[in-house]
């Protein structure tokens, strides 16, 4: 992996505003041992929904909140949220407007008041997506959540975690090239590893094909009814993967490819060293409703 020098330092600072706010500065703290591997949990709720696209307010709380405390190995829900933030931090949610499969309001409330619980200032915590890089709470951030739902994706095969974060660069269309293969350089050139403490792929109802840009179509969103909890942002972008990949056969009947390969998240493991993608690396607990699981 290259090293950031002083002159690349001065080079970025000169090109991006908001440089001095997000320049990478510190090794990735996802994996602490070589033979260690990151922890994953999926967990799902067959009540997790209360209507098409509706979440359930009450059960989707139950569900991160599990999810937080199983990811952290903490019994108590404020336990496990005090090792992600404090009364000193300023949060910033990133979150993800595309008008067809947003993240769910109810969701960034869930965690906006597990914050609150555990002291963090109601009016230092702010969500946001496309307006990151003017947002007075991202650019003075101690700490960031990443939500966003999974959807297939047609510059980069499947909308992820890993490229949620495209919004704080200046030009976003400039990673597009090559299926948006070297998204994983955003987290580190724009210091968003070290202060990302939880991830959250929002499963409760993915897209699982679409064709050209910004297409969608009801008939292939499918009631997944679940969340994808991680600090590793590579490795539950691999679990989605599979269980979207296992969605299209079983609904195809057949193999059927994306029309943009997701190579993004395997090459964040194995050329940028974000996180890791090798199923073999990952420790996935499963928890709530097995029905259709797909993994």
């Amino acid at each position: 992996m290259k090293k950031i020098t002083r002159r690349d330092f001065l080079q970025k600072a000169a090109a991006y505003p908001l440089a001095g706010a997000f320049l990478f500065h510190k090794k990735s703290p996802l994996l602490t041992g070589e033979n260690q591997k990151s922890r994953v949990v999926l967990i799902r709720d067959k009540e997790a929904l209360v209507s098409f696209k509706k979440a359930n307010p009450a059960v989707l709380q139950n569900m991160l909140d599990q999810a937080v405390m199983a990811l952290l190995d903490k019994s108590r829900v404020q336990d496990a949220w005090k090792m992600l933030a404090g009364p000193e931090d300023i949060v910033g949610i990133k979150s993800n407007v595309w008008r067809y499969l947003p993240t769910p309001k109810e969701l960034e409330d869930t965690i906006e008041q597990r914050l609150m619980d555990v002291g963090v200032k109601k009016e230092n915590i702010g969500a946001d997506d496309r307006g990151v890089r003017r947002n007075p709470i991202f650019q003075k951030a101690t700490v960031l959540i990443n939500a966003r739902p999974a959807r297939t994706h047609y510059w980069s095969g499947v909308g992820s975690l890993i490229k949620n974060y495209i919004m704080f660069v200046p030009r976003a269309s400039a990673f597009h090239g090559d299926s948006c293969a070297d998204l994983a350089t955003i987290w580190k050139d724009f210091n968003l590893v070290d202060k990302t403490k939880l991830n959250v792929l929002v499963m409760l109802n993915p897209l699982f094909h679409s064709v050209g840009p910004h297409n969608y179509n009801d008939e292939y969103v499918w009631e997944y009814k679940g969340l994808i909890v991680s600090q590793d942002p590579v490795a539950a972008d691999a679990v989605g993967l599979r269980i979207i990949e296992a969605k299209r056969q079983a609904h195809f009947g057949k193999k059927v490819a994306f029309e943009t390969p997701a190579k993004h998240i395997r090459l964040a493991e194995t050329r940028h060293g974000l996180g890791v993608a090798d199923p073999s690396k990952i420790e996935l607990i499963k928890l709530g409703w097995r029905q259709d699981i797909l993994i």
